[in-house]
Order: C-alpha cells, then sequence, then structure tokens
C-alpha cells in the first residue's frame, strides 16, 4: 500500500488539510488527517506543500501536440495523451469534428480501438480515452462553425446507428442541433444507447431547445460558441442552456472564445453544480504558431488563436489553465474551479463515480502547487 501526504486534499466537495490518501491496488482504501493516521510498513509519499485534487476530465477535445485524434497516425493519440497527462487530464473524449462520413467511420473504428485497449492496461501512465464524442455531423449550417457545410448531414437514426456500429457502441456523448428535422427521434435513440446527448452548433430557438431536453438530451456544448446568440426577448437555445437545471453546460474558459465578464455569468448561472469546463483544444496545443491539422482540415494559429478564415476553430486551451482561469475570471477558489473540471464533468459524461477522491474510487489524482499548476498526474496511485 501507498500513503500519499500533502498540504490539502480537494475531493472535490470538501477540503481536507494535511490529509492521508492511503491507496491499495490502484483503488483509495482511506483518506485521513495526517495526526489520525496510523498504517505501519506502507510506502509513504510526501508531496510538501501540494494540493491533491481527483485528474481532471476533459470531454471535449481534437488533440494536442502537433497531432489530431481523427489522424491515421499510430502514434497520434499516445502523443495527445502524454500532453493531456502533463496538464493533469487522466481521461478524455477524443472528439471528431464532421468529416465524409467514410473518413469518420474509420476514425470512430480506430478510436474504438484505443478506448479497448485502455481498458486493459488501466494503470498506464498518460490520459485514458473514455467514450467518443460526436460533434457532427448533425449540426446547423447556420452555426456550423468551421465544420466544412458539405459534410453535415440531417439527423437520421440510420445514419447514427452506422455511427454507433463503427464505434462498437463506445459513443459515449453526441452534439446535435435540435433544431433540425429528425433530431428528436435521435436524441431519443442515442439516449436509448446511453449516448450523453448535448445541444450544440445550434440555432434552436426556445421551444426548439426544450423538445429536445424532454426527448433526453442533459448537455449544452461550448455554450455561447457555435450558438443563437442570448437575447432579451428572444432566450432561444442560451436561454434554456442558463435556466434549466437538467442540463449541465460546458464552456470554454480561455478569455477568447467567451470574454471573461460572459465566463462569470454563465458560473454564476449554471453554478457549482451544472457548469463544466472544456479545452476544445486542437492539434496545435502545445505548439507554436503555425498550420496545424483539424480533422480533413487545416486551420492557422496566431497568438494563442485558432481560427480557419476568420472564424475560431478550437483552442490552444489546456485543462489546468482552465481551472485556474475559472479562479481568475470569477473569483473562485480552487476547490470550485477543479469540480468544473472533475466531478461535473464526470457526471455530464456518466461516468460511475468518476471525478471524485473518495474510498473506493480509482486512485487517479493530479498534484497542484498552491497557485494551481500541475507538478504531476498520478494515475492508480502510481507515477511518483
Amino acid at each position: 500500500m501507498i500513503a500519499h501526504t500533502a498540504a490539502a486534499l480537494l475531493t472535490p466537495l470538501e477540503r481536507v488539510e494535511q490529509p492521508v490518501v492511503l491507496v491499495d491496488d490502484g483503488v483509495i482504501v482511506k483518506i485521513a488527517a495526517r495526526e489520525e493516521f496510523a498504517a505501519p510498513g506502507c510506502r509513504l509519499v510526501d508531496l510538501g506543500d501540494a494540493i491533491l485534487a481527483p485528474a481532471f476530465v476533459d470531454l471535449h477535445i481534437h488533440g494536442a501536440s502537433g497531432h489530431d485524434v481523427m489522424a491515421s497516425d499510430a502514434g497520434a493519440l499516445p502523443a495527445i495523451e502524454r500532453f493531456l497527462f502533463e496538464h493533469g487530464v487522466g481521461s478524455y473524449f477524443p472528439t471528431t469534428v464532421t468529416a465524409p462520413i467514410d473518413t469518420t467511420l474509420v476514425a470512430l473504428e480506430r478510436l474504438a480501438g484505443a478506448i479497448e485497449a485502455a481498458r486493459k492496461d488501466p494503470a498506464r501512465q498518460r490520459a485514458r480515452p473514455l467514450g467518443i464524442h460526436l460533434e457532427g455531423p448533425f449540426i446547423s449550417h447556420v452555426r456550423r462553425g468551421v465544420h466544412p457545410p458539405q459534410d453535415l448531414l440531417p439527423p437520421s437514426v440510420k445514419v447514427f446507428e452506422r455511427l454507433w456500429q463503427a464505434a462498437r457502441g463506445h459513443v459515449g456523448m453526441m452534439t446535435i442541433a435540435p433544431e433540425l428535422e429528425g433530431a428528436l427521434e435521435v436524441i431519443h435513440a442515442a439516449t436509448a444507447r446511453g449516448v450523453r446527448v448535448s445541444v450544440g452548433h445550434s440555432d434552436a430557438d426556445l421551444n426548439a431547445t426544450r423538445a429536445a431536453v424532454a426527448a433526453g438530451a442533459r448537455h449544452a456544448t461550448h455554450t455561447f460558441n457555435a450558438m443563437r446568440p442570448l437575447g432579451h426577448r428572444d432566450p432561444g437555445i442560451a436561454g434554456v442552456v442558463l435556466t434549466d437545471s437538467r442540463l449541465t453546460a460546458d464552456i470554454i474558459a480561455d478569455g477568447i472564445h467567451v470574454d471573461p465578464v460572459v465566463v462569470k455569468l454563465f458560473l454564476q448561472a449554471k453554478g457549482r453544480d451544472g457548469a463544466v469546463l472544456i479545452t476544445d483544444s486542437t492539434a496545435a496545443a502545445g505548439m507554436p504558431d503555425g498550420k496545424y491539422r483539424l480533422g480533413s482540415f487545416e486551420v492557422q494559429v496566431r497568438g494563442g488563436k485558432c481560427t480557419l478564415d476568420g472564424k475560431l476553430a478550437g483552442s490552444v486551451l489546456t485543462m489546468d489553465d482552465a481551472v485556474r482561469n475559472v479562479m481568475q475570471f470569477a473569483g473562485w477558489s480552487m476547490q470550485d474551479a477543479v469540480r468544473l473540471a472533475t466531478l461535473n464533468a464526470a457526471k455530464a459524461c456518466g461516468m460511475p463515480g468518476g471525478g471524485v477522491l473518495a474510498p473506493g474510487s480509482a486512485a487517479d489524482m493530479v498534484v497542484l502547487d498552491p497557485s494551481g499548476a500541475v507538478k504531476k498526474t498520478i494515475i492508480g496511485g502510481a507515477g511518483v
């Protein structure tokens, strides 16, 4: 058994000062205050003034470190996963971008294989793919962002089944525009399969969004971006996202996609239970300015902004930076900011028992310094 000690532990529902986290075979056995703890024979790992928290969960990521999740290169996902690991991410959802259907099907097969391989190697020391996030092809032409218009498809249960079969059942999340004809039927079918349906890339009005929630949608994708703007007489999809407690919602808190003032407004609306952080990062994350792949097309990165023809095209954000930005933009505590990248993200994607440090949970942890910078990521209690 291994006993980890640190200055503090964020479960993240509570903060424990001077904790000891006892880990056996990759699982947390006990959490106690240091003065109350005695376990002779344990290997002691003293992390000094560090703060322990659950490893981050990223529900929406297209790539990093020069690689895209849809790439055929066998080294792409391992490189992405090592980069995520360095930034505190223990689990993630590789996210597709709209592409020709045959290209998407092949990518889904590769990603399914990566997910299955990761499940057979739970102690590996890099981020684990939990499931696939389908962003497209069932999105709005009006709010498509940089998704190629020629590859968008009308929502269809038949097409969804093709995607589901190619992914061998590993589709965990799906973004869909609920106003499109056929969308409600797809939401019903996907929800029945256990997929967490997220509304986004949408020009939906209030009623269309409410119908999607009634059909089973329970999340919203990068709130405010590629979404009908909130109007005081025409609240639209954003009005439902901000006010319906049945919906969790994520946001790209890089200060580029959404102004810090609006990030603070979003956090006040969704609160500590309903807000989720994502990165929406591309292959450019962790790389210098230049041109990088995003699915089947190329984007330009300059000064931390990722664009295509003047439109934002994903980000170079890392999850540790997103957590620190919440602390800065909204004045939230580290504990509350960490929750948005851990427990809330795990709940939003249906990850049972995930995103929390407690007896019986996996010992997947991030070691933070007092400013929130990542010092180390630990999977299964190892990697120290």
